[in-house]
């Protein structure tokens, strides 16, 4: 055999036994992907990052609902308010005139104290404002009117009950915006 045979053999021999050792190294590296997390693609990531900001929408966008409904509560709640003190400035309006109206005894100025006093009601009750039904002889309720004065009771009445009313109480829808001012009897 010649040196170049020679050599072409022991060449053959090493591609032999390289060959395995390649196909070791092929399966060690399969083994090796299929035990780590295949990592993720584009698109998956983009789709992760997709979820993502739409939770985030979700939830901003629910937080600026209840921002804009507490918001109007709020506002709403102002303007009740401030009708409420506004009404309760004018009141004493209301009660001079009927203070007027029950100490005249000219019929002209009767007449038009009481147009006054009507045109004044007929603009509160535009603003859902309403004198509290109460009436002498009622029973007190603490709900709409304060006792300001105990009187003694007389023969045949009741104790606890509204004998003179001071001053009118109004309301506003369920909310007093004044407590009617009463006498009351007392044994």
């Amino acid at each position: 055999m010649s040196e170049k045979q020679k050599k072409n053999k022991q060449e053959a021999e090493a591609s032999e036994n390289e060959q395995p050792a390649e196909e070791v190294k092929k399966d060690v590296k399969e083994e090796a992907a299929e035990d780590k997390p295949a990592e993720p693609t584009e698109l998956e990531k983009a789709q992760a990052a997709a979820e993502d900001y739409k939770r985030k929408w979700y939830s901003v966008s629910a937080e600026y609902d209840n921002y804009r409904k507490r918001n109007a509560a709020s506002v709403s709640q102002a303007y009740a308010d401030c009708k409420a003190e506004a009404v309760l400035k004018l009141l004493p309006v209301s009660d001079t005139f009927g203070w007027a109206m029950d100490s005249t005894s000219d019929e002209a100025t009767r007449a038009g104290i009481d147009k006054v006093i009507k045109n004044f009601n007929s603009i509160l009750a535009s603003m859902d404002v309403h004198e509290i039904e109460l009436k002498e002889g009622d029973p007190f309720d603490e709900s709409v009117a304060e006792a300001v004065m105990n009187v003694p009771c007389e023969e045949g009445e009741a104790a606890n009950t509204v004998k003179h009313i001071l001053k009118k109480g109004y309301r506003s829808g369920a909310k007093v915006i004044r407590f009617a001012q009463v006498a009351v009897t007392a044994e």
